[in-house]
Parts: structure tokens; C-alpha cells; sequence
């Protein structure tokens, strides 16, 4: 069994066969599902699993266990890929308690039916459990309203739900040292976008309270338990929720026949002679959301571009630029262009979309009639210079 600490196991599980997580984001490299277990002179299970994979976890609690009773289970997540094998655990330790605070018991009765044998945590209660000391967090909004997060002062280990997990299964070793921890890092961008990303403040407020513990090791519900590299995904989460973003632009873009892809080259060709070397272009209608949006909170220009369909955004830009403003991403400098062949209203959708961002405006935005000509041409090199500009200062 894998060990985080001398009596602290990892009991968690892979899951290579789920197409979409939360049905929506793509996992071409599985998740994991991490659960962790407190053998102490009481015992504590901190997270579940979800519960396709509840034999094995199963197996894996009655091997650390070795015929001692389960004490506690700490919820610091509702989500059913964590909670899913609750009810079925309290029916193989009926005298288990389990630990979470008022909002984790509204949706414990909602979810399983489970209104007996609570035990309330508020912030900055302590758990004892003989030589470890559980201290409680609330995190509400990282990313639901009831999630907290527990942090054993004894090993100075954080046990911190759904924050700083990553997409990806763990594929042998389980702390970040055991592996290869780069091939998590853009997977852990595009988690925090995909599904935390809305709530930077929130994120912001949790890290400010985690200031004060000094943590060695985080141990989060989906990826690598993180220790050598702690530091670094702490400050990624930092920038992350303060929708700090690394020099370069993301070009979105729709295209029909042809015309407003031409344009997109030609922009990033204009960029790149002047000097921005990370640019990334999305084709909507091919690219799944998940990755258009890692780039977004990624980079910090964002050109986009669209022809008029039925007077209005091309529908798979019209898409992501909902899901954009969902998460309501800040300080992003922005272009646009856009094309049409009778009349044109993708330019002006894509103005007023600036404007509820309350976004920078990068260049003169773009307008094609029809085909591509020698002027158009020469605007979109504007529009790249004029980005590359802004972007490089």
C-alpha cells in the first residue's frame, strides 16, 4: 500500500475508462480519485470514491485497516466522484462518524439519507485523533459551497478537496517526487479552468487562511500528491485566481468557408514577426471548450474571431465566449474580426462582448466583406502588430 506519511495510506483509485468529466470535460489521460487513511488510535478516512470503482476501494480500506473499525470519515467534498461510497461505507462500519460542517449535512441527507451519527466541524476546529491533529478550514465556493479542507498539523500535510488537483490518472507513483509531474502541470490549468475557474476570489480567500500552517505536502482529491513541487502548485493557483497569465495570445476562431480562418493566419503571422512566440489558435468548431479555455486563462491576449451566421456570432465562438464570460476571466487584452457576405453583425456581437468584459481593445477590429483582399490583408497585420505591441511591453 502506498504511504504519504508512516501512518497515513493513499486509498484512492484510477478511473482510465470515463470519457468526460462532470459529463462535459474530456479526460484523454483518465483522473484519479484520491482518498487518503489516518491509522492513528483512531482511525479517519478522509474523501471517498466514485462508486463504479467502490470493491476496490473497498479492498483497499479493510487491507490498511487489518480488522480495526473505521472511526471517522472527513467530507470535504459533496461532489458524488468523492462522496459516492458514502452510504455503502456506513453500512460496513455502522459506528462510523462522519465529519463535515452544516452545509456538508444538507446535501449528505440530500444526496444518501444520512442525517445521524454528524459530527460538526467549524473553522478552526481540531480533530483528535491521538498523535495526528486535524484542523478544519472552510472553503466554500472551492468550487461548491460546502467544501472545506483539513489540515494535519502533526505532518503538516493539507488534505485540500477539489484545489490544486489536476486531470490524469497516477500511473504507478502517487507523490510528485515518484514521478514524471510535469506532464500534470497544463492539466492542472486546464482542471482550474475547466472547473474552478470562476471562483478566483474565493480561491484567493482560501489561500490567504492557508498562509498561516506551514503545509510540506498537499494531498488533493484528483492528481499527484504534490511535495517537491508544493510551492509551485500553490503559486500557480495564486496567479491562476488572480487571472495573472503568461505572455502570449490565444486566437479563437469560427470559420465557414474559409475566409475568417485566412484571417486568424494572418494575424498570428503578423505576431509572430514581431516578436510573440507563444501563440495558439483554436479552431471552435474543433477544438473541444475545455483546451479554448485553458489557453484563455493561460495568455494573456485573446484575439477572436467569427463570421455573422443568422445575424449573429458563429455558433461554436458564440459557445466559448458564454463560457468565458461564466468565469468571468479579468485583464485579458483583446482583438476581434470578423467576416460576412450580406450583412454583417459578428463584429458588432463581438464589440459588445469587450464591453461586458470590461477587457482592454487591442487594434482596430476587422469587418470582411466576402472574400479576402489586399486591404483586409493589411488590417490583420495591423491587428498583430498592434497585439504583439501591447503584449511584449
Amino acid at each position: 500500500m502506498q504511504k504519504i506519511a508512516s501512518d497515513i495510506c493513499y486509498v484512492g483509485v484510477n478511473d482510465r475508462r470515463k470519457a468526460l468529466f462532470e459529463n462535459l470535460w474530456p479526460l484523454p489521460n483518465g483522473v484519479s480519485y484520491n482518498s487518503f487513511l489516518i491509522t492513528d488510535e483512531q482511525t479517519a478516512l478522509i474523501d471517498t470514491v466514485d462508486i463504479c470503482y467502490s470493491d476496490l476501494f473497498f479492498r483497499k480500506i479493510e487491507e490498511v485497516l487489518d480488522g480495526r473499525p473505521l472511526d471517522y470519515l472527513i467530507v470535504n467534498h459533496m461532489e458524488p466522484d468523492h462522496s459516492g461510497c458514502i452510504r455503502l461505507l456506513r453500512q460496513l462500519y455502522p459506528g462510523l462518524r462522519i465529519v463535515g460542517n452544516k452545509h456538508t449535512f444538507g446535501m449528505l441527507a440530500g444526496y444518501y439519507g444520512i442525517t445521524e451519527g454528524l459530527h460538526e466541524v467549524k473553522e478552526g476546529d481540531i480533530l483528535e485523533l491521538g498523535h495526528h491533529r486535524l484542523r478544519f478550514y472552510m472553503a466554500p465556493m472551492v468550487h461548491w459551497p460546502e467544501v472545506m479542507v483539513a489540515y494535519d498539523e502533526t505532518d503538516r500535510i493539507l488534505f485540500s478537496a477539489d484545489a490544486l488537483g489536476t486531470y490524469g490518472t497516477l500511473d504507478g507513483g502517487v507523490i510528485d517526487s515518484q514521478i514524471n509531474a510535469d506532464r500534470y502541470w497544463d492539466e492542472m490549468i486546464r482542471y482550474y479552468a475547466n472547473i474552478v475557474g470562476k471562483y478566483g476570489n474565493p480561491v484567493q480567500k482560501l489561500l490567504q487562511k492557508l498562509s498561516l500552517p506551514d503545509i510540506q505536502t498537499i494531498c488533493p482529491t484528483h492528481g499527484p500528491v504534490w511535495r517537491e513541487r508544493c510551492a509551485d502548485a500553490v503559486d500557480l493557483y495564486d496567479r491562476l485566481s488572480h487571472y495573472e497569465a503568461e505572455t502570449g495570445v490565444t486566437i479563437l476562431y469560427g470559420s465557414m468557408y474559409g475566409h475568417t480562418e485566412q484571417m486568424a493566419e494572418t494575424v498570428a503571422a503578423a505576431l509572430s514577426e514581431h516578436g510573440v512566440r507563444e501563440i495558439i489558435l483554436h479552431d471552435a468548431s474543433k477544438t473541444h471548450p475545455s483546451y479554448m479555455l485553458k489557453d484563455v486563462f493561460k495568455y494573456r491576449g485573446l484575439l477572436v474571431g467569427s463570421p455573422t451566421y443568422s445575424g449573429r456570432l458563429f455558433p461554436a465562438v458564440e459557445s466559448i465566449l458564454k463560457q468565458i464570460e461564466t468565469r468571468e476571466i479579468k485583464g485579458r487584452l483583446f482583438g476581434y474580426f470578423g467576416s460576412f457576405t450580406w450583412a454583417g453583425m459578428a463584429v458588432k456581437r463581438l464589440a459588445a462582448f469587450a464591453e461586458s468584459m470590461k477587457w482592454e481593445t487591442v487594434g482596430v477590429p476587422i469587418e470582411q466583406k466576402q472574400a479576402m483582399n489586399d486591404e483586409t490583408y493589411r488590417k490583420c497585420r495591423e491587428l498583430g502588430k498592434a497585439m504583439a505591441k501591447q503584449i511584449l511591453i
